[in-house]
């Protein structure tokens, strides 16, 4: 799964929580925020995962909260 893929996920399913359906998802800035509040805290749990800085891991990391960043 690329990172914009992943980004797009994590983003709809804190509005499909909002919403409560699947129907008609509305994608709004708060959601951005949830998910962006939700990469920081991998982020900064990542030691406790094993994910090294710099590792490929971290560095996907780091693009999925860039592309949620982008939408």
């Amino acid at each position: 799964m690329s990172a914009k893929d992943k980004a797009i996920e994590i983003v709809t399913k804190y509005a499909k929580l909002d919403f409560g359906c699947n129907d008609k998802i509305v994608i709004s800035l708060i959601h951005k925020k949830q998910a962006l509040i939700a990469m920081d805290e991998m982020l900064d749990f990542r030691n406790a995962l094993y994910i090294n800085e710099g590792s490929l891991a971290h560095q996907w990391l780091l693009d999925v909260k860039h592309e949620i960043e982008l939408l």
